[in-house]
């Protein structure tokens, strides 16, 4: 197949941990060498922390110098540049994905109890302005943001373990703590994931999540410090109809070029325009071997390809140096055609989820009594994904190198339910499909063939959201399934949509199936939101039954189907459960998820999503393959900030 002989072995950079072996000295890029000298800036030494974050690079130390031109897609790209800059976390994964490291904390530590998780942070670590990054940093996001109920109205699932919430503690100006009424050991890869607590500011900053703000920033913002009065004149100001919406602009990094990050390189030119350009943070707390401060290149130009078409030409033509976001799988052969002339390789990186194109039912959609009656019947579900051919869409859509089957994890996986769950209720059998419609009483059809709504008011008909400019082909997949479908007498609809106003459709409850990946759901405690209801920042499974898991049941919608409501109690009694005993729990849910099909896989682990990868072969130390996974934020793993033009 061509995968197989595109897929290098895994491998990526050494996180050193070893104090013994931690470079004695320190050099800096020469444009900041320059601003150390006039005087502009203070000399290395003083910008890094006592114990900086060391990497041993793949292949050897690099160089410094040069721009990573890459394509992104607009405003609603910011996954783009989030996931290069993504070492803001306090926890990270290794190159495997498999062992929890330190990121910008020092180290952390799980009591014998499992109630207490204690943070140490990098003592001189400094925000990108220069001012020190301390525990006040992420005491004030717990005290005066996630505490705040204007600011944060329905807090993360994650502060609480068994539906009882935990607290942050200051213990000294570089150690915190997160002490929890009862055992929770899932907290530590929470800390390292990507999840409203772990991921950062970059990634999670625009929702106010990511458990640290720089505050010395902010409390010229914010109405404990300045007044509620203030706070909204300024907000007015600036443009913003209240306080909150001007704190949430703020602090999202991709559109406030004046934020203090701790990210390898900050954002000068924001996302809203033609060029998304971030340049070095002459702060960033990591070093290479040889004591050289990072990232080795200069800074990151993103330009706007109107769509993927045009994004996927650049990189033919070898106007992109490293991408795999946005590249299609289905120009494999012709990225391998122009790859000598453009000066690039081709490697791909599979995903080990089980749907890149899943079909999302949302489970509290109100706009239609009667879809929502046919949605919350299990038959009607199983018949939908029976009545779906998908080596059709294999063939057509991933070359014939995706596997076919339900959104359920790799084989290898410690969550895999067992083989025969890939195709229970996944395989091609339309008579099936009618015999189920049909006793579940769908019997009158229209002229067409289609079958009739149950309230007399004319043809069946189900909207399916796709979104346009993404991954892949969504909206022409859907139009091949909703071909599938009318076999079976169902009329689908496919509204193709911009992914920022189809995701606000669907935290607006107003879509009825939505299509995207279920990326993440391979690690499902990491990333939960592509697989279960529980995520209000996002989800297209019925968002009502997400704020009503998050809030502990005093807002949204309970879920009334048995399967939904079981697999949610497992899911929210694991999190106090120790690793071995997750598995076992979240093969439960996949069981139940697949047998009551509340969503619909289609074809899966596969490099469609992220995974098919241009490199320019002047570019040193890229992986031949890096984990293609959520919790990664890949390509972040493979340490970007190592990468160096070799000519």
């Amino acid at each position: 197949s061509p995968q197989s002989a595109l897929v290098g072995p895994l491998e990526g950079p050494t996180v050193i941990t070893d104090k013994s072996q931690y470079p004695t000295s320190f050099s800096e890029a020469p444009s900041l060498a320059d601003l150390v000298k006039s005087g502009a800036l203070p000399p290395v030494e003083q910008r890094l922390p006592k114990n900086p974050m060391v990497i041993k690079p793949l292949q050897g130390v690099g160089k410094y110098g040069g721009t990573w031109r890459r394509a992104f897609t607009g405003p609603g790209d910011g996954e783009n540049g989030n996931r290069i800059c993504s070492t803001d976390k306090p926890l990270f994964w290794d190159f495997t994905g498999t062992k929890v490291m330190p990121c910008h904390a020092e180290g952390y530590d799980l009591s014998a109890d499992g109630k207490t998780i204690t943070l140490s942070l990098r003592e001189g670590h400094r925000w990108s302005d220069g001012e020190p990054f301390t525990a006040d940093d992420y005491m004030f996001w717990f005290n005066e943001v996630f505490s705040n109920k204007e600011l944060m109205p329905s807090q993360t699932p994650e502060m609480s373990v068994n539906g009882k919430q935990g607290k942050m503690v200051k213990v000294n100006d570089y150690t915190i703590q997160w002490v929890f009424p009862e055992p929770y050991p899932l907290f530590v890869d929470i800390l390292a994931g990507s999840t409203a607590l772990g991921a950062g500011q970059a990634t999670r900053g625009d929702e106010l999540n990511g458990s640290f703000m720089p505050a010395h920033y902010f409390k010229k913002f914010h109405p404990t410090f300045i007044g509620a009065d203030e706070a909204t004149k300024i907000a007015k100001e600036a443009g913003y109809d209240n306080w909150v919406l001007h704190i949430k602009f703020l602090n999202t990094w991709r559109l406030n070029p004046d934020l203090p990050v701790l990210t390898p390189w900050r954002t000068t030119s924001p996302i809203n325009t033609p060029q998304w350009v971030m340049e070095r943070n002459p702060y960033y707390y990591s070093v290479d071997t040889a004591g050289n401060q990072l990232p080795y290149l200069d800074k990151i130009v993103m330009t706007l390809a109107e769509n993927l078409e045009i994004a996927n030409l650049r990189a033919i033509a070898g106007e992109i140096d490293l991408q795999s976001r946005h590249m299609d799988i289905a120009k494999i052969p012709v990225f391998l055609e122009n790859a000598a002339r453009g000066g690039y390789h081709l490697q791909l990186d599979p995903g080990s989820y089980g749907s890149d194109a899943t079909f999302h039912f949302n489970h509290s959609f109100d706009g239609d009594a009667e879809v929502l009656k046919w949605f919350k019947n299990v038959d009607f579900r199983r018949a939908l994904s029976l009545g779906i051919e998908r080596e059709q869409l294999n063939e057509t859509f991933w070359l014939g190198v995706g596997t076919p089957g339900a959104p359920i994890p790799e084989d290898a996986s410690p969550y895999f339910p067992g083989a025969e769950w890939r195709s229970k209720w996944h395989a091609h059998d339309p008579k099936q499909a009618n015999a189920l419609l049909d006793k579940i009483g769908l019997t009158q059809k229209d002229a067409d063939g289609y079958r009739l709504r149950s309230d007399g008011k004319g043809r069946l008909r189900i909207e399916v959201t796709a979104v346009l400019g993404s991954f892949i082909d969504f909206a022409r997949i859907c139009e091949i399934v909703a071909q599938q479908w009318k076999v079976i007498g169902i009329q689908a609809d496919v509204l193709a949509q911009e992914r920022s106003l189809a995701f606000n459709r669907a935290l607006a409850n107003e879509t009825q199936i939505m299509v995207w990946a279920n990326d993440g759901s391979e690690n499902l405690f990491l990333f939960p939101r592509h697989a279960l209801p529980v995520d209000p920042a996002q989800c297209f499974m019925g968002i009502n039954i997400a704020k009503w898991y998050a809030s502990g049941g005093k807002q949204g919608t309970e879920p009334t189907d048995p399967a939904i409501r079981k697999a949610l109690e497992i899911f929210r009694s694991a999190a106090s459960k120790y690793a071995d005993e997750r598995a076992g729990m979240v093969q439960e849910i996949w069981k139940l998820l697949v047998d009551n099909v509340v969503s619909i896989g289609t074809v899966g682990l596969s490099p469609a999503v992220m995974g098919v990868r241009v490199i320019k072969n002047s570019l040193g130390n890229v992986p031949a393959r890096q984990m293609n996974a959520q919790h990664c934020r890949t390509p972040c793993t493979s340490m970007p900030t190592t990468f160096y033009y070799t000519a």
